[in-house]
C-alpha cells in the first residue's frame, strides 16, 4: 500500500479529528485548503490566519494540533512566526506549505523548528504524508526539495563505519531516507511500534544527529544506503 494511504489510514484510525490552523495569504488557496480538509473527516480546522502576527496570535489562543503554514506571508514570514510559536510552544506540530524552493529559506524554515516541508502543487495525498509524520513526531522533506536541501548542507562527508549498524537497523535506516513514518516502518518490516522507535533513536544516536532529516542526509552522504 503506498505511503500516503498508509498515512490517512493512521489517521482515520484516531478517535478525535486533527484540530488545524490554516495560515495562508491568498484567500482563493485558503477556501480551497479548508474545503479539501472539510471533505476529510480526520481533519477539523479550528482557526485561519491570513499573516504571520495573526498565526502566532491564533496558535497560541486557538492551541491547535497542527499549523499548516505558508512561509511568504506579510508583516511576518512564517519562517519568524514558526520561531515564535516553537519558543512558547515547542511541542506543537507545523508544516510548511509554500511555493517556495529557495535553499537558503528551506533551511531556515527547519531551522526555525518546522517538522515539516511540503511544496504547494504536490499531490494532496503527500501533504496528508506530511501531515501524518509531523503528527506522529517525525519529520517530512518533500521530494522535490529533499536533494537542495542535502547539497547544501554537504561540507566534507561524514565518516560512519558501517560495521557499528545492524542490519535491521540499516534496514529501518533505508526506510527513513525514503520519508516513511515510524507506523509504516513498523508495518513493512513487521516489528512493534515500540521497537521501530528504538532503532530509531539506536540510529540518531550513533549517528550523533537529533532528528529524522539530519539522520537521512548524513546516510545518503556517507553511503550507508
Amino acid at each position: 500500500m503506498p505511503p500516503a494511504q498508509n498515512a490517512s489510514k493512521n489517521l482515520v484510525a484516531d478517535a478525535q479529528p486533527l484540530k488545524l490552523l490554516l495560515v495562508e495569504d491568498d484567500p482563493v488557496m485558503r477556501l480551497g485548503l479548508e474545503q479539501f480538509f472539510e471533505d476529510c473527516p480526520q481533519f477539523t480546522v479550528v482557526g485561519q490566519a491570513e499573516d504571520g502576527y495573526r498565526a502566532v496570535e491564533a496558535a497560541f489562543k486557538l492551541n491547535p494540533d497542527l499549523v499548516l503554514m505558508d512561509i511568504g506571508l506579510p508583516y511576518l514570514d512564517g519562517i519568524a512566526a514558526t520561531q515564535q510559536i516553537k519558543a512558547k510552544l515547542p511541542d506543537m506540530r507545523i508544516v510548511m506549505f509554500t511555493s517556495h524552493t529557495d535553499d537558503t529559506e528551506m533551511i531556515a524554515a527547519l531551522s526555525s523548528g518546522a517538522d515539516a516541508y511540503c511544496v504547494k502543487g504536490t499531490n494532496l495525498d503527500q501533504l496528508k504524508l506530511a501531515i501524518a509524520c509531523a503528527r506522529e513526531g517525525g519529520a517530512y522533506l518533500d521530494p522535490q526539495i529533499a536533494h537542495h536541501v542535502i547539497e547544501y548542507l554537504k561540507p566534507a562527508p561524514p565518516t560512519v563505519n558501517n560495521a557499528q549498524f545492524s542490519e535491521r537497523e540499516i534496514d529501518v535506516l533505508k526506510l527513513i531516507v525514503d520519508g516513511k513514518s515510524n507506523p509504516e516502518i513498523a508495518a513493512t518490516l513487521y516489528l512493534s511500534l515500540s521497537t521501530v522507535k528504538a532503532h530509531v533513536r539506536t540510529i540518531m544516536n550513533k549517528l550523533a544527529v537529533d532528528d529524522r532529516i539530519k539522520a537521512a542526509v548524513v546516510a545518503l552522504r556517507s553511503g550507508l544506503v
